[in-house]
């Protein structure tokens, strides 16, 4: 099980993969984003990109998945207070493969609760053809 002394400054942890689909990018941002270039291929193909795209929201979802799967469903993470710079850096499209790293920056006991720890992290998410799709920094509290 991942706690607080799990994580240390530097240390990378590599994430899984993910390949998306043009009916979840449509399923998930008809609830979501209900923005045409996500949801209606054919209005896509007038938009700026040029084709069916994942909104920007479906992308860290999948972050957040990748992340669960690699370390957090088998951790002591107790909560997340938020996530901060989230960068959309290219398109990702219908048939893309997503994978990644999660790169701790801090480690640190909580100041206010003795029992748990904070771990700030750098995510990033690439395509298959290795272009940068998503970095954000997230910050978790984790059990000691």
């Amino acid at each position: 099980m991942w706690r607080l002394n799990s994580f240390a400054a530097g240390q990378v942890i590599h994430l899984g993969k993910y390949r998306l689909t043009a009916d979840e990018i449509i399923e998930f941002a008809t609830r979501y984003d209900p923005q045409p270039m996500h949801t209606n291929p054919a209005a896509a193909e007038d938009s700026p990109m040029g084709e069916l795209i994942a909104s920007g929201w479906h992308t860290c979802a999948i972050a957040m998945r990748l992340m669960c799967d690699a370390f957090i469903t088998d951790s002591s993470s107790v909560a997340a207070p938020g996530v901060d710079h989230v960068r959309w850096l290219a398109p990702v499209r219908p048939g893309d493969v997503l994978s990644g790293q999660c790169r701790i920056q801090e480690t640190r006991l909580s100041r206010s609760k003795p029992d748990r720890g904070v771990v700030i992290a750098e995510v990033h998410l690439h395509r298959q053809d290795a272009v940068d799709v998503l970095h954000m920094n997230t910050t978790a509290l984790y059990l000691v």
